[in-house]
């Protein structure tokens, strides 16, 4: 039995996952090479909830699972505007930047790899994206990750200062 059919036996999760990354990685031991996977994976619920996760083991599917269990840990909110974001945005995570704008109904997402996985899963349907810099799974995932968590609405803050939408755009009510 694999392990999203026993999984998903036990518990239904309302968040849907996706694998980014699946790596064996080697250490050099006296009697040989000892091997081990990691997989970097990314829950959400296409609704602006979202969360990465990175785990390491001896076989696939405990990596996996430890990476899910991570990303349950670590789902974050994110503002949305309808299908989009509502501005620019530059995220950021050590060497690896990512562009983020606004994109009009239909443009549908244009992000690479990491990214898309993180935006679809996010729940942004339209969206134009540049990565710059360098392109490791990891850190560009996390970096869009960033970016998405940076964004604000007018009526968050609005909220913040207290004022309605209307004030903050220095408009007469």
């Amino acid at each position: 039995m694999a392990y999203h059919d026993k999984r998903n036996m036990d518990e239904k999760s309302p968040y849907e996952e996706r694998l980014i990354s699946l790596n064996r990685v080697a250490k050099v031991m006296k009697g040989g090479r000892r091997f081990r996977f990691s997989a970097l994976m990314v829950l959400g619920d296409k609704n602006g909830k979202v969360g990465i996760g990175y785990g390491k083991a001896n076989e696939v599917p405990d990596a996996i699972r430890k990476a899910v269990e991570q990303a349950k840990k670590n789902i974050v909110s994110i503002n949305l505007k309808g299908e989009t974001i509502p501005h620019d945005v530059v995220g950021e995570f050590r060497s690896s930047n990512i562009i983020m704008k606004p994109a009009s109904r239909g443009t549908g997402v244009i992000a690479g790899g990491p990214a898309r996985a993180v935006l679809e899963l996010a729940g942004v349907k339209n969206i134009l994206s540049k990565s710059l810099g360098n392109n490791n799974p990891m850190n560009l995932a996390k970096a869009t990750l960033e970016g998405l968590i940076s964004l604000k609405t007018a009526k968050y803050i609005a909220e913040k200062r207290g004022l309605t939408v209307n004030q903050v755009y220095g408009r007469a009510e």
